[in-house]
């Protein structure tokens, strides 16, 4: 009796042994498994942190699931994401706007992490100023914060009607300081840190316009497709509380000044310590989950994304046959849209930052 009992135990044992070969996915349910993409920027750079300091292992660990950050140039990272090669990606509110979410792909900006305060200028050579700068070419990342920053300075400046005449050389963040400082025919560029610091080292450039004269308006948003969000299984949901729990212990660790928080994130962008504290000064980094959601359900968002979207508009960055800004709307945490109901492509949720602010994540 004992033998036939072995025999079946065996029999059932290979069964099941056969069963996770051939199907792996029933046999064994597999970690839900998300990747995040990140370029290097000050406020960006904590992702590597929180990576290298097993912060983000544990929130995930918490939740049973699996993160990655995944590095790229900020370009590319964006193509990822709209591509769906990647779940979540940092990116600027306007950026939000002309890529994902004018290419269709429903998105939703779960952490506010800051705004630019500084940290994006128009760099210039040889005394060029906003009357003469039309008649040089400016080197940039097009299609970015960069332009809007250019065309916002402009304007602010009483330049409004040169806008047409600015000749703009499209230029990778990878290569744009080396390419703008072994050119001297190049004199302009607009940029943000740690490229702007590298390149006003130079002692014959200077800035004449950065972002802090626009508080607000390049915001720096962690951004998650809508359908990630919404999976069915709940791990999106699980994957947004892991990613903002994460986030605010990294970046109250930042604050607070913490060594071994500074010494990474300035080694994610390659930056000593000193000029990534530099780098800090000008970003207006929402420390605390309170003061980020206390911004993105605040009126001033919407105003602010209302300069963006107008931009993007104007510049034909929401997508092919959009006939109008209210094409690719925008939702906020209380409910309110801007533009039409049934064009939703852009959601701020203010949800994650609110739980972190309440000690629920």
């Amino acid at each position: 009796m004992r033998t036939k009992n072995r025999r079946f135990i065996s029999f059932v044992c290979a069964v099941l042994l056969l069963a996770g070969v051939f199907f792996p996915g029933r046999a064994i349910a597999e970690t839900p498994t998300f990747t995040v993409g990140w370029s290097v920027y000050a406020g960006w750079n904590p992702y590597f942190y929180m990576q290298k300091s097993g912060i983000l292992k544990k929130w995930a660990d918490k939740y049973g699931i699996a993160i990655k950050v995944q590095r790229f140039d900020y370009a590319a990272s964006l193509d990822s994401f709209v591509a769906k090669n990647i779940d979540a990606c940092t990116m600027t509110n306007m950026e939000a706007l002309d890529m994902p979410a004018a290419a269709g792909v429903d998105s939703t900006a779960i952490i506010v992490g800051d705004y630019s305060n500084g940290n994006d200028a128009v760099l210039v050579r040889n005394g060029l100023n906003f009357a003469t700068l039309p008649t040089q070419r400016i080197m940039l990342v097009q299609k970015t914060v960069s332009e809007y920053l250019l065309e916002r300075a402009m304007v602010l400046n009483g330049q409004q009607g040169q806008l047409g005449k600015l000749k703009l050389i499209n230029t990778s963040d990878s290569d744009i300081v080396a390419a703008f400082l072994n050119n001297k025919s190049n004199e302009a560029v607009v940029t943000w840190k740690p490229l702007v610091s590298q390149i006003v080292a130079d002692p014959g450039v200077r800035s004449i316009f950065d972002s802090s004269k626009i508080p607000g308006e390049i915001l720096d948003l962690l951004v998650v497709r809508t359908d990630v969000l919404n999976k069915p299984d709940g791990s999106g949901q699980k994957f947004a509380k892991a990613i903002s729990g994460a986030w605010y212990e990294t970046v109250q660790q930042l604050a607070a000044g913490q060594a071994a928080a500074i010494k990474y994130s300035a080694a994610a962008s390659g930056d000593s310590v000193e000029s990534y504290k530099e780098q800090l000064k000008t970003t207006a980094l929402f420390a605390t989950p309170k003061s980020a959601a206390d911004f993105t359900t605040s009126p001033a968002i919407k105003q602010k994304m209302d300069l963006v979207r107008q931009f993007c508009f104007a510049h034909n960055l929401l997508g092919q046959g959009i006939k109008s800004v209210d094409d690719v709307a925008i939702t906020y945490p209380d409910g309110s849209i801007q533009g039409k109901k049934d064009r939703v492509r852009l959601r701020f949720n203010a949800a994650y930052m609110q739980a972190a602010e309440q000690g629920t994540l």
